[in-house]
């Protein structure tokens, strides 16, 4: 991401409710045209931010800038946001052109300009055809993007987007998710988008703000938080993960040697690590071999197969090792690969490259 100037900053804000702090101290900068994404469980603060930018709720303390103004005390319709909900929250009795056209209209702008600036979104999310037609007469993604089609007439610096795919069935949702990325793209728009869809935020957003509690527990790229996450909560939220909850042996020449149950593993390791440490391996990460003599490294699990999950592409097996744990390992499918020929209950061996496990301490 080419970092651009910065647009909005959330300094220090926090956000009570009947004296439940459901934000805790949030310090946020969100750049000029990026896609950002709020990811997180339910109620963990990520649409309290949304509403605190979009004005319908003020901060208990701290200030939100947008380009360098305190905008605190202005109220939503005088913030230059705009917001597209969840629910849509079309006016039923208006044709599509109405509704893409009402802001506009509030904001008593000549006739002409409001037809050259609606046909230009209509044509954006490409609904020109359907612009006499009333909401009910649409499918759910037509909905969607008659929303975001209203929305964005207005110009909007900042676009909010509270879990506004959720609505929609599963291909329905991947299609609008690529077009929301190739529309965010053509406006040149900031687009600050809430979800608890994991697979989402990686897909489409240029950087993710990863929160849990009212707190912010990572920011980064996709690749960073899914690669590089900074705790066990990121590395468990943001994809399967086999987790290893290890005793710290040895710490020197940027090598580690951590024992996890019976096993002693000596790995690579540049950062600071806690006598208890975790060591994390994504299922596609693992190795599955069924000898030991094709073993690739000496950094290994050994256990049985307990069942075989196929997932059209991929195939993930479940393995019950020695002591009980059960690993998770993915495997590419297709009619050539022996990922089939697995035995429920044969012996297999899990390895991986050394490097491709993460390491941190258990807070």
């Amino acid at each position: 991401l080419l970092v651009s100037k910065i647009l909005l900053s959330l300094n220090n804000i926090s956000k009570n409710f009947d004296k439940i702090e459901v934000l805790k101290n949030i310090n946020l900068d969100i750049y000029d045209g990026e896609f950002l994404t709020l990811l997180g469980p339910s109620g963990c603060g990520k649409t309290t931010i949304l509403r605190l930018i979009g004005g319908f709720e003020s901060p208990t303390s701290g200030e939100i800038f947008m380009n360098g103004k305190n905008i605190n005390n202005v109220s939503a319709e005088h913030r230059e946001t705009n917001t597209v909900f969840q629910s849509y929250a079309l006016f039923p009795h208006m044709s599509v052109y109405d509704n893409i056209a009402f802001g506009l209209k509030m904001k008593k702008i000549p006739k002409e300009p409001i037809a050259i600036e609606v046909k230009k979104a209509l044509e954006m999310v490409k609904l020109f055809e359907h612009k006499e037609k009333k909401p009910n007469e649409l499918s759910g993604g037509q909905q969607q993007r008659v929303a975001i089609a209203r929305a964005i007439v207005n110009k909007p610096l900042i676009l909010l987007l509270d879990e506004s795919l959720s609505a929609l069935d599963y291909k329905l949702r991947k299609e609008m998710q690529i077009e929301l990325k190739i529309l965010q793209r053509q406006l040149g728009i900031t687009f600050l988008f809430v979800t608890h869809d994991q697979e989402e935020a990686l897909s489409m957003s240029d950087r993710i703000v990863v929160m849990n509690k009212g707190k912010i527990e990572q920011i980064g790229t996709p690749k960073e938080v899914y690669e590089e996450p900074k705790n066990l909560f990121v590395a468990k939220f943001i994809g399967e993960a086999n987790t290893f909850v290890s005793t710290l042996l040895e710490l020197k020449d940027s090598r580690a040697k951590i024992q996890y149950k019976e096993s002693v593993f000596d790995l690579k390791c540049t950062k600071e690590l806690t006598k208890e440490c975790i060591m994390i391996i994504r299922p596609e990460d693992f190795r599955v071999e069924r000898n030991l003599e094709d073993v690739k490294s000496k950094n290994y699990f050994a256990g049985k197969l307990k069942d075989l999950i196929y997932k059209g592409t991929t195939i993930d097996l479940l393995i019950e090792t020695d002591d009980g744990e059960m690993l998770r390992a993915s495997e590419f499918y297709n009619e050539d690969s022996d990922a089939l020929g697995y035995m429920i209950g044969q012996p297999l061996y899990l390895y991986w490259v050394e490097g491709w496990e993460t390491l941190l301490c258990n807070e």
